[in-house]
């Protein structure tokens, strides 16, 4: 999600690789220096609401990253049918048509985390990372470029709220996929935390992540 890509479309010749040094930041760049939580700070809400348990931020974290890159070659493909009044209708169409899908496979194929995570979910249809790349990006750009973009931003989401997922779940609760991580070590009286099984542990942790990362990037605020 890089400032260049913001300002200009990335159009390049088809003899260029698939996986040319070019296409290679549009994956890498979201995963660190350009991360759509740490850096831009968005996406926050579902960093908050589902990563008590690694097991439904693992579901959130798909589901994410399935809606932003096909939503990503949806409108890549169609951009230039798109009337540009319409546009953001066109996109929030596609979106949610695709949670959608990902609601009703969940529903189908495993109801039990369909009922954890039901409404956020349906919540992918305002999350600003997936809007802000369709806007930024898939409108100007060719259909690969797209779905790496798309695959960038989804997995530099899903590291970020696995990583608080798995600081929650391991002092919250004593286990990592419902797995009792400490009566494994020999410490089955560890104390647990109980400000990571509440919202405020979800915001201790994301903001030791985004410190740490911005502190070893040398990143500042404009």
């Amino acid at each position: 999600m890089s400032t260049e890509t913001l300002e200009q479309p990335v159009e390049k010749a088809q003899s260029e690789g698939l996986f040319s040094k070019r296409r290679r930041k549009f994956v890498m760049d979201p995963l660190d220096d350009d991360n759509p939580v740490t850096i831009q700070v968005l996406g926050i809400c579902s960093a908050l609401a589902v990563t008590v348990k690694m097991e439904p931020t693992l579901i959130m974290s798909i589901a994410v990253v399935f809606v932003i890159v096909f939503a990503n070659l949806i409108i890549s493909l169609i951009r230039n049918l798109v009337p540009g009044r319409i546009r953001i209708i066109v996109q929030l169409g596609i979106i949610a048509t695709l949670v959608t899908v990902v609601s009703e496979v969940l529903k189908a194929y495993n109801y039990p985390m369909f009922k954890v995570l039901g409404a956020f979910v349906g919540l992918i249809i305002t999350n600003c990372i997936v809007m802000g790349r369709l806007e930024a990006f898939a409108m100007g750009n060719k259909a690969w470029d797209s779905i790496l973009d798309g695959i960038g931003s989804g997995f530099g989401y899903a590291w970020v709220i696995l990583a608080v997922a798995f600081f929650r779940e391991l002092f919250g609760s004593g286990s990592v996929f419902d797995f009792p991580v400490f009566e494994a070590i020999g410490l089955p009286n560890f104390p647990m935390n109980g400000l990571m099984v509440d919202s405020i542990g979800a915001f201790m942790i994301l903001g030791i992540i985004i410190w740490v990362q911005r502190a070893r990037n040398g990143y500042v605020e404009n």
